[in-house]
């Protein structure tokens, strides 16, 4: 039988591939950059072939190496998914998850399916919050919230940073025959969500008065923003991740390439109460490798 490589040594393959830098399979694996290194060579020492070649200071992926990670990729998804599976046997009944707007439409509202399927005993019910942030509803199981992750009395994981850019829809790029440059984005309108902060930290990376973030329309509501701009009404600094499906169909454009990178991110949060219970268990465990499968 062939000898199969360690599992650390996997999941830095894998991190690496999705990721592109060892620094952030690091951070990812809560390694040093020495140890990832490490453990990359000791994957091409026991296989015998090149994973790595070095392009400058940086390194890459072989075309084997891409070929082979996708294969670790599927085979952790695998073993990933079918401990969440047997965890889900152990769980039945209601469970309320409470989930940030944005998160819900964007990313958890097309994963339902694939959630009957591996948890079919749980009854889930899913809510968004009364403010973003909320956390505090007696009646859920478990929070996906927006904010700074400092949450007393619960135990919460890190699943997804914010990086955003300006998103419009293509009638307003038309409008104005192209937009080629970044102070343009105030003749458009600006669409806020919660507060002038997004904008105002990108203003002021462009070099652009940032005073001038102050203008345009508040919503309380990720989607009343979205709304918004796919209906022609402004331009708003949207998540990349979140907005992908809506640029690939071609229904919002970013006529700029400049991103920020927000100091809040979504957690899944659970009140260390019911961090026990079998569903809350269960609907945790298959959320993280939703996330992870996706190369989220």
């Amino acid at each position: 039988m062939v000898r199969i490589p360690s599992t650390q040594a996997l999941r830095a393959l894998e991190s690496f591939a999705r990721h592109g830098t060892v620094w952030q399979t690091a951070d990812e694996l809560h390694l040093t950059r020495s140890a990832v290194s490490h453990q990359l060579r000791l994957l091409e020492r026991d296989l015998g072939f090149r994973l790595m070649n070095r392009v400058g200071t940086r390194a890459e992926l072989t075309p084997q190496g891409r070929a082979y990670a996708e294969d670790v990729r599927r085979a952790l998804s695998a073993i990933a998914g079918s401990a969440a599976r047997n965890a889900g046997r152990e769980a039945a009944g209601a469970l309320t998850v409470s989930c940030a707007p944005g998160f819900a439409a964007g990313l958890l509202c097309n994963w339902i399916g694939r959630f009957a399927e591996a948890l079919p005993d749980v009854s889930l019910t899913i809510v968004t919050p009364r403010h973003l942030g909320e956390v505090s509803n007696p009646d859920v199981d478990l929070f996906i919230t927006y904010g700074t992750g400092e949450l007393p009395d619960m135990q919460v994981d890190h699943v997804l940073d914010v990086v955003s850019t300006p998103v419009c829809s293509p009638t307003m790029v038309n409008r104005l025959g192209g937009m080629p440059d970044p102070v343009d984005v105030l003749r458009l309108g600006l669409l806020h969500l919660s507060n002038y902060e997004d904008w105002t930290g990108w203003l002021r990376q462009m070099g652009i008065d940032e005073a001038r973030a102050a203008t345009g329309v508040v919503f309380s509501d990720m989607h009343l923003v979205y709304s918004a701009t796919l209906a022609g009404q402004g331009i708003a600094m949207g998540d990349v991740i979140l907005c992908a499906e809506a640029m690939n169909d071609g229904l919002l454009v970013r006529p700029f390439e400049q991103t920020i990178r927000s100091p809040r991110s979504y957690y899944l949060a659970v009140p260390i109460t019911k961090a026990r219970s079998p569903t809350v268990v269960a609907f945790r465990s298959w959320i993280l490798e939703e996330l992870r499968a996706e190369g989220i």
